[in-house]
């Protein structure tokens, strides 16, 4: 029966090429929504990460109170032996050391007087070993606008906006004046080996970033770090695993009594990030929801209304004899094929098109100046598995139902009734 049924589906195509193009269409646009929310707010975990959480992060009970201030005197102590630790208990993840770092950037002109002045942001991470993801992971080779990465110590990038402002060019040296972990003044030049642009507002403002070795002589800490950072090796943030390692970790490290004592936070912990990824969330589950209802109810209409034209064949079909049981079954199997060719096609469009997305993106940095918080300026779709059967929902079950409803109403015909239309 399931062959003659397909073969009806594909001969006459006025009763099947439509429902087959709406349902292709809606499932199209139920597969393409979800994984572009998906994406959205996966890049902005990724660029919180990358860029300032990790997966999970350690530092000091008196620094986690006191982050938003930078403050270096209350920083990790003997962080070698800690990472050697961490990398024995937790195998599968990568370890990271941080340093931040706030001051004066001084431009200084040709007889070496003060040209310009600056705030800056610092960041110190591991440029120069050669096993070091670090610079991979921010990205920076490819947000280097002019010149090229650091070889040597000694060496930094800058901001390309502040570059500009200031006419710093490459080779340029650049003094940063601060304060030490001790709390002495502290001033050391680099030499520019490039400049760089995130597109992100946040970021772009001031921005130097140097060796984590440059900065731990520069600053006076040594074996100190302002954070160690731990990432996941498989790349993506689980959130049942960083809360996992992280009580794991603070039971064995963290003392409530010792404020200079490690702590561990996970990346929702921090920066209000738990009620906003939250929000999120429910959010993105909120809009999908209503989109594969709305979808399922226009799919549904459409079996129904597909249903009800046919009435007059299903006349003919009981007035031959054929038993109300059997064109019911046959209703519902020509509709579960047809949602199932649409669903198919529609979920192969959607995943196209997601992929897509996902290697390219679409770049609104432009929308995005004036924005100080940490969003990605490329927006990304992501391909996950529920993609693969998220459009079978409104694709073939409402497809399903709508034509039962219509087919119920054969039920109800009676053979009055019938001969009365077939002689009209």
């Amino acid at each position: 029966m399931i062959k003659f049924i397909f073969k009806g589906i594909l001969r006459d195509r006025s009763r099947s090429f439509l429902p087959v193009i709406v349902i292709s269409i809606g499932v199209f646009l139920t597969v393409a929504l979800s994984g572009w929310m998906k994406g959205i707010f996966g890049d902005m975990i990724d660029i919180n990460a990358n860029f300032t959480t990790g997966h999970v992060k350690v530092m000091t009970r008196s620094y986690a109170e006191n982050q938003n201030q930078v403050p270096n005197d209350l920083a990790l102590m003997d962080v070698d032996a800690l990472i050697t630790d961490l990398n024995h208990d937790y195998p599968d993840m990568e370890w990271v050391k941080r340093i931040h770092f706030g001051g004066l950037l001084d431009v200084p002109d040709s007889n070496g007087e003060t040209r310009a002045q600056g705030p800056a942001a610092g960041k110190a991470i591991d440029l120069l070993s050669p096993d070091s993801h670090e610079a991979d992971r921010m990205n920076i080779k490819n947000a280097v606008v002019k010149g090229g990465m650091p070889t040597m110590q000694g060496e930094a990038l800058i901001s390309d906006d502040f570059a500009e402002r200031f006419g710093v060019e490459i080779g340029d040296g650049v003094t940063i004046f601060g304060s030490t972990m001790f709390g002495s003044m502290m001033f050391k030049t680099f030499t520019v080996s490039g400049t760089i642009r995130f597109g992100v507002n946040m970021l772009d403002r001031g921005a130097i970033i140097v060796d984590i070795s440059d900065a731990q002589m520069a600053l006076d800490m040594e074996d100190a770090t302002s954070e160690i950072l731990g990432y996941f090796k498989e790349g993506r943030y689980d959130d049942v695993k960083a809360d996992s390692v992280k009580s794991a970790f603070n039971a064995k490290y963290s003392s409530s009594e010792d404020e200079f004592s490690p702590e561990m936070f996970r990346l929702r912990d921090q920066q209000g990030l738990d009620e906003m990824l939250s929000t999120v969330d429910r959010m993105s589950g909120i809009m999908v929801f209503i989109f594969i209802i709305a979808m399922s109810i226009v799919l549904w209409n459409t079996g129904l209304l597909g249903g009800l034209r046919r009435y007059s064949e299903y006349g003919v079909r009981l007035a031959l004899g054929e038993e109300k049981g059997h064109i019911f079954r046959t209703i519902i199997y020509e509709a579960i094929l047809i949602g199932t060719i649409g669903s198919v096609v529609g979920t192969i469009m959607g995943l196209g098109f997601s992929y897509y997305l996902q290697e390219n993106g679409i770049d609104f940095s432009a929308m995005l100046k004036n924005i100080d918080m940490m969003v990605p300026p490329v927006y990304r779709s992501m391909v996950t598995p529920e993609l693969f059967y998220i459009g079978f929902v409104p694709g073939l079950l409402s497809m399903t139902l709508g034509s039962a409803l219509a087919g119920y109403a054969i039920y109800k015909r009676k053979t009055a009734q019938l001969f009365k239309e077939l002689e009209v």
